[in-house]
């Protein structure tokens, strides 16, 4: 597994005070919700959902509780390598980690005692904002649900923790970084790629993948890729999923890169279906196979994830983009 060297994360002079000097509190943050007031620089920080806790690692904080990792937990405790690397980074042992397979564990949550909730970026229903709000204020999502990109988690977390211009640095940080290693991958640029959600070998007559709204396929855009017109289409009322009949597979002919979180057990029956084969993506065998690898943890950029699997999640959509070329 390659890695880039994650220098741009070592914000240790920021965590002195945690929140700039010149940060004015109260802050009040707007989101689906309504709005949170955060009264005072939040000293104990918790996070719910998926990766919003690497937002105040990645600024030097480590929070008293966050989610624990399920998929893409190798070692099954919880942590995924990139956060336990950064938590070594700076020091610290292993925050409390909220068990969220129900659901939200609002009892744990409420035990750290938190200051302030970030869940920018999450599923949040209208009653777990609700719960949540009577432990701390909440910082959640600003439109719809599981629809944050990774610059918005960023921005809306770091707003949360009184560090919105730490937050930005750490943003130019990351695309500095991602702009240097895409120059290095030209035949991905003006490649347009969809990304499946789930495919069942046992049922291939719906086809279910993330919008145009989804993080994972706004990434697409940094990495020199672009959604192509058929998923934008279907891209309809904000939400970050959609699904199609096979017997519309002719709509998607506009794919030049298939992204799925499948194995290979996937190929024989994808190429062998009479309709799926007729994709043009699927018949140039310009497919990224993801499994249940680091890289498809990180397809869903995170702050902290981006820079770790970057390298090798660029050569397999490079390796896919040179088939879909080699058929035009």
């Amino acid at each position: 597994m390659k890695m880039i060297i994650i220098s741009a994360f070592i914000f240790i002079s920021f965590c002195k005070s945690w929140a700039a000097e010149d940060t004015q509190f109260p802050i009040t943050i707007e989101h689906a919700f309504g709005s949170s007031i955060i009264m005072q620089n939040p000293k104990r920080v918790a996070t719910v959902a998926w990766a919003n806790h690497e937002v105040p690692l990645a600024l030097g904080i480590v929070p008293v509780g966050f989610a624990a990792a399920t998929f893409g937990d190798d070692n099954g405790d919880g942590i995924l390598p990139w956060v336990a690397d950064r938590l070594s980074k700076l020091n610290a042992k292993t925050p409390v980690l909220f068990d969220e397979g129900d659901g939200i564990d609002f009892e744990a949550v409420a035990a750290t005692q938190p200051d302030v909730i970030l869940a920018a970026y999450s599923g949040l229903s209208q009653s777990d904002y609700d719960t949540l709000s009577m432990i701390a204020p909440v910082v959640a999502f600003p439109d719809k649900p599981w629809s944050t990109n990774w610059r918005s988690m960023i921005r809306i977390n770091s707003a949360g923790l009184g560090m919105a211009k730490e937050g930005e640095t750490l943003i130019a940080h990351i695309e500095a970084q991602i702009a240097e290693r895409v120059a290095q991958y030209p035949e991905l640029k003006d490649k347009s790629a969809m990304f499946i959600t789930h495919l069942d070998p046992t049922d291939l007559s719906v086809i279910r993948f993330y919008s145009a709204n989804d993080a994972r396929v706004s990434f697409f855009d940094d990495l020199g890729l672009h959604s192509p017109p058929s998923v934008k289409n279907i891209s309809r009322d904000g939400q970050y999923s959609g699904e199609s009949s096979i017997e519309q597979i002719d709509e998607f002919n506009d794919v030049d890169i298939f992204v799925t979180y499948g194995n290979k057990q996937l190929l024989t029956p994808l190429t062998t279906n009479p309709l799926m084969s007729k994709m043009r993506a699927i018949r140039s065998g310009a497919i990224v196979m993801l499994g249940n690898s680091q890289i498809a943890t990180a397809a869903n950029p995170t702050p902290l994830s981006i820079s770790w699997v970057l390298d090798d999640y660029l050569d397999a959509l490079a390796a896919a983009a040179r088939k879909a070329e080699s058929t035009q």
